[in-house]
């Protein structure tokens, strides 16, 4: 529970920088080059800031403290609030997951093969566009390798020590 608290109050202070700055993260993601989706990740502790990007988001927020900084490029404890799905946002892109699931995941299967997209090699963005209508559109852009499923030949494991045949 420490380290949910720790979390919290790191958080708080990472928004509140953000806030100070008067910075959208559309403003941070092009001063920095990260992705918007990715700025946010870093301000609310779920992906790890790495070092050869800190000089860069030290600049676009200079309100950052030494402090923060180190706290940043610590490997997150990534999480989530379960209560976050209460949210109508987050509750939406939830059902536009499960409603259109199956089709995305037939489409993935159809077009590389038995496999998932990597959340790990993953990059997200959120943008706004004009639609034909000339009313505002959410397009989110979900960026995964490919990760095929392997036959599990037991030749293959390193980890099994050799065994004689019988």
């Amino acid at each position: 529970m420490a380290e949910s608290s720790s979390k919290t109050s790191v958080v708080g202070r990472l928004q509140a920088v953000k806030q100070s700055s008067g910075k959208s993260y559309n403003q941070i993601s092009l001063e920095t080059g990260l992705t918007n989706v990715y700025v946010a990740q870093l301000l609310r502790r779920q992906a790890q800031l790495k070092s050869d990007t800190a000089r860069i988001l030290r600049a676009a927020l200079p309100e950052l403290t030494e402090e923060l900084m180190s706290e940043m490029m610590k490997p997150p404890f990534r999480s989530y609030d379960p209560n976050l799905i209460q949210e109508p946002a987050i509750y939406r892109l939830n059902e536009a997951v499960m409603h259109f699931g199956e089709s995305i995941k037939e489409i993935i299967n159809e077009e590389f093969g038995d496999g998932i997209m990597s959340a790990i090699d993953f990059y997200c963005s959120v943008d706004k566009v004009q639609g034909v209508d000339g009313k505002d559109r959410v397009v989110v852009t979900f960026d995964g390798k490919f990760l095929p499923h392997t036959e599990q030949k037991v030749e293959h494991m390193v980890s099994l020590v050799p065994r004689p045949m019988e």
